[in-house]
């Protein structure tokens, strides 16, 4: 008897993980491809389906799959599309749901990035027993969810919880890919703490390691490794980065009034480099009527797994009402 299992996909600025997940959260296989290579839509998704099929088809035949869940920037799930996401190589409204069930043959659901991750926090991770918590996804861009009272705020069309997007600097923040300047996004991602670093190798003189780097080899790992070597620009880079974080982290607590906030992306890993100083300024900033009550954890979801369990998670639970529009 054939095994059912959910094909999970997040789709990301850099690369697409996917995976074929089963109800109690076992992957069978799991694989990536580069997104940002891609500068066709329609070829993308051929590859990504093809890259599937081709596992089903070696190896895995005891396998049945029951549907596909896609987390993914922008991803609108009354409409099935991406919309505007500033950080893929495709631009405008891209159908998603249609182009993937059209090559795929079974149900299609799709939601923005961090919302299926926060719903795989949910169902296979820490916050199993909760019902108000915030998600944020530390990747290429800064991703974050909510849920209020075990429902999973949507808002009206579909946008709610864009995090990445509120502005942290006005008119001379940084250029964003979306158009605008100063959002979040371009302070605390991956990308943006890439900028940072830059930035402050620019200003100072301060010898470092990262200096002999090239934007583009630059990654989180190694400014970690800098850091826990001492490396004075890195440890800078850390501060900054968290008092942005921890000031709109504590915003976002005004508004939602959550049990926790969990982190989850590759800057995520940087441990207590990120998180001291990003719960430090959040404390600062929250009215005392919230000091000490929010917890900041790590996802406990494991490494590259989380975004495809989240996804899959989509499918599996899709009768448990965890979406809603408010």
């Amino acid at each position: 008897m054939k095994r059912k299992v959910a094909i999970g996909i997040d789709i990301g600025g850099t690369s697409t993980k996917y995976g074929a997940v089963d109800e109690f959260g076992q992957i069978h296989f799991q694989g990536r491809l580069s997104t940002a290579k891609f500068g066709d839509f329609e070829t993308y998704v051929k590859v990504l389906t093809r890259n599937i099929q081709n596992e089903l088809e070696t190896g895995n035949q005891y396998m049945e799959v029951i549907g596909v869940g896609i987390g993914a920037p922008h991803g609108v799930r009354q409409r099935g599309t991406i919309e505007h996401a500033s950080n893929l190589p495709w631009k405008g409204v891209l159908p998603l749901v249609s182009e993937m069930k059209a090559c795929m043959g079974v149900d299609v659901t799709l939601t923005n990035d961090a919302n299926a991750a926060a719903i795989g926090e949910l169902i296979f991770g820490g916050a199993k027993d909760m019902k108000d918590f915030v998600m944020v996804t530390l990747g290429t861009g800064l991703g974050s969810a909510i849920f209020s009272n075990g429902k999973l705020v949507e808002g009206h069309d579909g946008f709610a919880g864009e995090l990445g997007h509120v502005t942290f600097e006005h008119e001379n923040g940084r250029y964003c890919r979306c158009g605008r300047r100063g959002c979040l996004e371009t302070y605390v991602s991956a990308t943006g703490i890439k900028r940072t670093i830059f930035k402050l190798l620019a200003d100072h003189f301060d010898d470092s390691e990262l200096r002999t780097i090239s934007f583009d080899n630059l990654s989180t790992h190694m400014i970690t490794e800098s850091a826990k070597a001492g490396d004075v620009v890195a440890l800078e880079a850390f501060r900054y980065t968290g008092q942005i974080l921890g000031s709109k982290l504590a915003e976002t607590i005004h508004h939602t009034n959550p049990e926790a906030i969990f982190l989850l992306g590759g800057l995520s890993q940087a441990g207590m480099f990120i998180f001291e100083p990003t719960k430090e300024h959040m404390e600062r900033n929250v009215h005392p009527v919230f000091n000490q009550k929010v917890q900041l954890l790590a996802s406990e979801l494991e490494g590259a797994s989380a975004s495809i369990l989240g996804a899959a998670a989509l499918v599996w639970h899709s009768d448990k009402e965890l979406l809603i529009s408010v």
